[in-house]
Formats: C-alpha cells, sequence, structure tokens
C-alpha cells in the first residue's frame, strides 16, 4: 500500500472541481520509493516518501 513508514502518511481524498463547480471524487497518493537505510548499524529496507527521505538526508550531511 502507499504508506510511510517513517511518518505514517497514507492515501488523501478531495475533489476534482471543474470549470462550472461540479465536484467529483479523487485521490492523492503519497510519492514512496523502496529505499535502504542503515539504522544502528544494520542495512534496512523501507518504504518512505520523498519529504521523510529528504529529511533524512539532511540530518546525515
Amino acid at each position: 500500500m502507499a504508506m510511510c513508514e517513517v511518518c505514517g502518511k497514507t492515501k488523501q481524498w478531495g475533489h476534482n472541481v471543474s470549470h462550472s463547480n461540479r465536484k467529483t471524487p479523487r485521490t492523492w497518493k503519497p510519492n514512496v520509493h523502496k529505499v535502504s537505510v542503515y539504522e544502528n548499524g544494520r542495512r534496512r529496507r523501507v518504504v518512505m516518501c520523498t519529504r521523510c527521505l529528504r529529511t533524512k538526508a539532511k540530518a546525515t550531511a
């Protein structure tokens, strides 16, 4: 499923709104990637959203 294992971000719901203001349901999925992360000296494979990946990269740099 499209879910970040770090922050728990999941699918969001809303409406497409046309020019005539007609509303139809739609969903947004988070931008998640499978990445290898080192935690406590061990390599671990996690599914992480790009926002968390960026934050983690800033913290290690």
